[in-house]
């Protein structure tokens, strides 16, 4: 691991960075992950047709990812895509703990800060994608699906 050092007017620290190697879908071998990018895929599709324009898909800020960032007018949309082949164990969206929540709205903030406009409103969205072989996905947005305490 190679440091680097970058400024940071605020706090004057070295960052730590190594040099990220994406491996292309195409050579992913754990279905799961398959099955997430598909099910993003979908929500992404699903929203357009909704009238949503995609402003990002997978920001990353770090180790740390939004799966969707879409905008329809002045309402920003930071949207959690989770996709399952059943609901055998709960619904897909209350995978989405507080932790996971708090993570979301952390790197939300620092996207607001990069790329929103004056006058945005923020909202955090769920789409769940039920991905049952043989069949077609199900999709279920979830609009304004938690707020974070300030």
């Amino acid at each position: 691991m190679e440091t680097v050092p970058r400024d940071d007017a605020s706090r004057g620290i070295l960052f730590s960075m190594t040099a990220a190697t994406r491996t292309p879908p195409s050579n992913w071998t754990d279905p799961r992950h398959v099955r997430g990018l598909r099910g993003e895929l979908v929500a992404l599709a699903y929203l357009m047709s909704c009238g949503w324009v995609i402003e990002a898909h997978r920001f990353r800020l770090g180790r740390h990812d939004l799966d969707l960032i879409v905008r329809r007018h002045d309402v920003v949309a930071f949207v959690e895509v989770k996709t399952r082949r059943s609901v055998r164990y709960g619904a897909p969206r209350e995978a989405i703990g507080w932790k996971k929540r708090r993570t979301i709205a952390r790197v939300a903030g620092i996207w607001a800060l990069r790329n929103g406009r004056w006058g945005d409103t923020f909202r955090f969205d769920v789409v769940e994608v039920l991905d049952v072989a043989g069949r077609p996905p199900e999709v279920h947005h979830i609009p304004d699906a938690w707020r974070m305490d300030k």
